[in-house]
């Protein structure tokens, strides 16, 4: 009789016929079974209760994650075409400043424009707000109205200057070979003659004729300057369409200018 119940244990193949041994096998099926689910052994789903914490575990490490390192933008305009291009999704390093060395010459930064290109008090839907910045975690939502992307033509001290005979932007007198520009525009159909304050920015798009920038703003409070402690953060990649994947190419148009002496540059 022991021979018998260990051979059934064993042999899943008895026939309908043997009632013991159908009983046998599915009491051995029904045993490993609930032994598989109380381990989450193969072939059975995950429970709702582990993967609930798991999903919630992932959403604050990309929160954490966007929130102080690198943060997905997504591009609205052709404004600094052909660098970046509409639609893209860029990675915005945001530890780049974290140290003493600001923004550089030629930088393409994203900057919160509150106070220097849009009106300080200007305000989100708070629905809206939380809704799009869910969203905008993943790219998959264009920037609050108060977000641009520039490159940074002027930092603190630097005379920027429009146009030399040549129509090159000229910084603290040495004029810049914009090789990043898009080929359609001029490197500005406006003239302009400026003195960046420290701890400011003078920034335009690439697409000059169809970027509104520092330009747009010289006659209102700040004179279109942007100040240092807006900046999110460096554009360093672009993640997506998959076609465009890559880091975004450091430009080398600034590298003859001259630091600003002490106190600014003067005309």
């Amino acid at each position: 009789m022991d021979t018998q119940a260990q051979h059934t244990e064993r042999d899943h193949s008895s026939t309908p016929e043997d009632g013991a041994g159908e009983e046998g096998s599915r009491s051995v099926r029904r045993s490993r079974t609930s032994r598989f689910s109380l381990r989450g052994g193969r072939g059975r789903a995950m429970p709702l209760r582990t993967a609930g914490l798991i999903g919630a575990a992932c959403a604050v490490f990309v929160l954490l994650l966007s929130h102080f390192v690198i943060q997905p933008f997504q591009i609205p305009s052709s404004s600094m075409e052909p660098t970046l291009q509409v639609g893209d999704r860029v990675l915005v390093n945001k530890l780049a400043y974290r140290s003493d060395a600001g923004p550089r010459r030629g930088d393409v930064i994203v900057f919160d424009g509150a106070g220097s290109f849009v009106p300080e008090d200007m305000t989100e839907n708070p629905v809206g707000s939380v809704v799009r910045e869910g969203l905008a975690v993943f790219g998959l939502a264009e920037p609050a109205e108060t977000d641009f992307v520039k490159r940074v033509i002027g930092v603190g001290g630097d005379r920027v200057v429009c146009c030399d005979e040549g129509r090159r932007v000229e910084v603290n007198g040495v004029p810049v070979a914009e090789t990043y520009l898009h080929p359609d525009g001029a490197p500005s159909e406006v003239a302009f003659d400026i003195v960046v304050p420290e701890g400011k920015l003078w920034v335009m798009g690439d697409h000059r004729s169809n970027s509104r920038d520092s330009r747009d703003h010289l006659g209102r409070p700040g004179g279109g300057m942007v100040p240092v402690d807006m900046v999110v953060g460096r554009v360093d990649w672009i993640g997506w369409p998959v076609g465009r994947w890559s880091g975004l190419q450091t430009t080398d148009a600034f590298s003859g200018v001259p630091d600003a002496p002490p106190g600014g540059a003067h005309g």
